[in-house]
């Protein structure tokens, strides 16, 4: 169980580690903190948008999209290795997921199979979206991959924790997958 880092303490912990970052307007008062808590943070949740272009996918991860206001992540990880942060807090970026996932994220041991949607992820995870089809046909530059690896060793090493705090999404069905809350 971890307090998340305040936004200062992140961006030092992303440049420390080497992440370029790019500010995305008043990133550090943005989320969604009136539907609910931030934290206790318990690990790194990693998605792919299903979206193409950078400016493009800053706009929808930022803002949302109709259903589902944004912030949709805390920072969007383009194909060049940059790291758009785009807000602060609670964030759409993780919606529901399986109690018995999170309680082995806690425990640093390998999840079980997701099948419940009663946890809430938003206010667990810190969340990233990378910008990706998802079709297994658009390309992850090695910038990118670099880029995943160095954002997840930051928060990980700030907080003290091991590989498996870290989880990549399900792949979207359309759009990113999130729900609101």
């Amino acid at each position: 169980m971890a307090t998340p880092l305040t936004a200062a303490q992140f961006l030092a912990a992303l440049k420390a580690e080497g992440v370029t970052v790019v500010e995305v307007g008043d990133w550090k008062n943005h989320n969604r903190n009136a539907k609910g808590p931030w934290g206790p943070v318990h690990g790194v949740m990693i998605h792919h948008t299903v979206t193409k272009g950078t400016a493009n996918t800053v706009k929808i991860v930022r803002d949302g999209y109709a259903g589902l206001p944004g912030p949709l992540c805390h920072g969007m990880i383009a194909k060049d290795g940059r790291v758009h942060t785009v807000g602060w807090g609670r964030a759409n970026h993780a919606g529901l997921g399986d109690p018995d996932v999170l309680s082995a994220v806690i425990a640093e041991r390998r999840p079980p199979v997701d099948n419940e949607a009663t946890a809430d992820g938003n206010r667990a995870f810190y969340g990233f979206e990378c910008e990706n089809l998802g079709d297994g046909k658009d390309p992850w530059p090695t910038e990118q991959i670099e880029a995943i690896v160095r954002v997840i060793a930051a928060i990980c090493r700030q907080h003290g924790w091991g590989a498996r705090s870290a989880l990549r999404a399900p792949a979207p069905r359309r759009r990113p997958r999130c729900t609101s809350a």
